[in-house]
């Protein structure tokens, strides 16, 4: 009797590496969790090491196999942030450390590429989207005028997960997701926007080949196969840009279904049959993860690392009693705010710790506590976090209904989804039932292995497989609290207009 099937999934978040093994029925056989650092060498820059990425998937791969029949792996699935740049030397060595999605640094290039292409509409109709200064064009460009030495020495560049594929397989490829991000695809008809590239006199020949992510990109060698406990010759998929592949792990694979993501970032998105028009470039329409289907988004930088930085700085007490108590900080942070009422007596967080994407596209955007008093406790500035990081996303989601697209369901993923507390706060914020699912912290490695799977025939589509996804809480809005939060909601959305002028004073001073 055969042994079942198995699928390796590795998601490269931005402060967590997941790798997963799961069966037929999506049961997780096997889980590693890595955290790693960001840093920020500067206000709104952030960057990481590839080769520290690397060797946190191969001792991960190395500790899941410990004891399983490598040959039941039938395939290899990525999924990983998105927009990274990992620019590569001759012999495909990372030059400098990667500059990651919610780095800031390259707005002035972003406005350079707006000029070029002839504004908003112009850039729109080369790509169907923004440049944003965390998208990856602008950093090439960035790198070009700010480090010519290091750009003189590039043979080529790659995305993050891309960059862990090369390790597995010796392969430089990517997928249509993830060229989506660069800003220089051609998302309507799917294909690098060459003309745009020219224009901005980009080397043509730097960008690599993209692929359906559930294409085969290569396979194990048997130098890796020897060091992990792989089986050389499994199949490498091209996998996903994880903000896309988070939509096949949450069961979001229709326009019906709206996707909220509470992770580093936080997410709003629905899949779509087709591209749509975007006018002023408000969302990011992407390639989806599977054929012949589309994304829109909008992406707001801080949402769960908004709760991380007060972690961080403010929650050494939460952190400490965790390790005693055998929980987590996090979990501890959310029975604080319980005992604070919906509006956080009246404190409002601004969560523009990097910035911020949308609605909002603007890199001199500062987080803010507006409304403290002395009367304000821990438990109100805990709050304020996950309620300030609801109406962003609520911000997000009133781009999408203004594109025409009005979805009947909402599930939540990412970290922040496992909080009882904000998920109410969602619920009712957004005036909708909010649905997590089984996995909904792993949702990128699922739809990975999703992806992996129906390539090598585990399922025979993704609508089969996302079936076996079963619902795990069902949060409903209170009566009352959607009105309370409307109020506070508006007052919200006339902040960012108010202290637009300061933050740019700021970021000159």
């Amino acid at each position: 009797m055969n042994a079942e099937p198995l699928i390796l999934a590795i998601d490269l978040g931005t402060t967590t590496c997941k790798t997963l093994v799961v069966d037929s029925s999506l049961r997780i056989v096997k889980k590693q969790a890595v955290e790693y650092p960001v840093i920020t060498p500067r206000a709104g820059w952030a960057e990481q090491d590839p080769e520290m990425w690397w060797r946190v998937v191969k001792d991960s791969i190395a500790r899941v196999m410990a004891d399983l029949d490598a040959g039941r792996i039938q395939a290899i699935g990525l999924s990983g942030q998105m927009h990274g740049l990992v620019l590569l030397g001759r012999s495909r060595q990372p030059l400098r450390p990667a500059i990651l999605w919610n780095d800031q640094r390259s707005a002035q290039q972003c406005a350079q590429v707006y000029a070029k292409a002839g504004g908003v509409d112009g850039l729109l109709s080369y790509t169907d989207n923004p440049m944003l200064p965390g998208y990856t064009g602008g950093k090439l460009l960035w790198v070009r005028e700010n480090e010519p030495r290091i750009y003189e020495q590039a043979e080529g560049f790659c995305l993050p997960k891309d960059y862990i594929r090369y390790h597995l397989t010796g392969e430089i490829a990517t997928d249509l997701s993830d060229a989506s991000g660069t800003g220089l695809y051609d998302v309507r008809h799917r294909r690098w926007a060459d003309n745009l590239i020219g224009l901005l006199e980009l080397e043509s020949s730097w960008f690599p080949h993209a692929c359906e992510a559930g294409d085969f990109a290569g396979q194990i060698g048997a130098g890796l196969a020897a060091e992990t406990g792989l089986k050389a010759g499994t199949p490498v998929t091209a996998g996903g840009g994880d903000a896309v592949m988070q939509t096949v792990g949450s069961a979001g694979i229709s326009s019906q279904v709206v996707l909220l993501v509470i992770g580093t970032g936080g997410n709003v998105t629905v899949s779509l049959p087709g591209p749509i028009d975007n006018p002023g470039a408000r969302l990011q329409v992407f390639c989806h993860v599977l054929p012949g289907q589309w994304t829109g988004m909008g992406v707001t930088l801080s949402a769960g690392g908004s709760l991380k930085w007060f972690r961080d700085r403010l929650g050494g007490l939460e952190t400490a009693l965790a390790q005693d108590l055998n929980t987590s900080a996090y979990a501890l942070l959310g029975e604080q705010a319980r005992r604070s009422p919906p509006g956080a007596n009246g404190l409002i967080f601004l969560p523009y710790l990097q910035g911020e994407r949308a609605p909002h596209a603007d890199p001199n955007a500062r987080a803010g506590f507006i409304g403290l008093s002395s009367s304000h406790e821990k438990a109100d500035l805990i709050r304020s976090v996950m309620e300030g990081v609801s109406y962003s996303l609520r911000d997000v989601l009133i781009l999408i209904l203004q594109a025409g697209i009005d979805p009947s369901r909402v599930n939540a993923s990412g970290g922040g989804s496992s909080s009882p507390v904000w998920r109410q706060i969602l619920a009712d914020v957004f005036d909708r039932q909010v649905t997590t699912l089984d996995f909904s912290e792993d949702a990128g490695a699922i739809g990975a292995a999703i992806v992996a799977g129906v390539k090598v025939g585990i399922w025979s589509s993704a609508q089969e497989a996302v079936q076996k996804i079963a619902v795990k809480t069902v949060d409903r809005p209170i009566a009352g609290n959607p009105e309370r939060y409307a109020r506070y909601f508006a007052i919200y959305q006339d902040l960012y207009p108010a202290l637009k002028s300061c933050f740019e004073r700021l970021s000159a001073v």
